[in-house]
């Protein structure tokens, strides 16, 4: 089994965040851990090289049971481009919240937001508790 690229790190976070580009980008990625700290309760891991990410949780890929890994439970990164948010719509309640956001548009993995002032905060919230709540996958049967 290959292993996963994305995995925590020990980098700082601070100067991660610190040295986002433009500076827009920053603010709103500092906004975000200010956000996600207090809806989660946890302090911020890198993983990678640029994702935030809080908390983690074992998956076990349902196209493929043997992919198994470790991901964070939510998390955000800020692109240059736009805000990439993690887990907001991977489970039921999530999804169905989701629409209600505001301005954005979906990935295959992931929410994009062009800034802050264009989303709700407290559905965000709503989102980020959710995906935070979220336990390992079930092993395959």
């Amino acid at each position: 089994m290959a292993e996963p690229k994305t995995k925590p790190t020990d980098a700082s976070v601070e100067d991660f965040l610190g040295a986002v580009t433009p500076v827009r980008r920053r603010e709103d990625g500092v906004r975000l851990a200010e956000i996600f700290g207090q809806v989660t309760g946890e302090e911020p891991v890198m993983w990678g090289p640029s994702i935030v990410g809080y908390g983690s949780y074992r998956y076990v890929s349902p196209a493929n049971p043997r992919t198994r890994g470790d991901w964070p439970k939510c998390g955000f990164s800020p692109r240059k481009a736009q805000l990439s948010l993690y887990g907001l719509k991977d489970l039921p309640a999530g999804a169905a919240l989701l629409p209600q956001l505001g301005a954005y548009t979906e990935g295959a993995g992931c929410v994009y937001v062009k800034k802050l002032e264009d989303i709700d905060e407290a559905v965000l919230r709503e989102l980020i508790a959710i995906a935070h709540s979220r336990a390992d996958d079930p092993e395959p049967q």
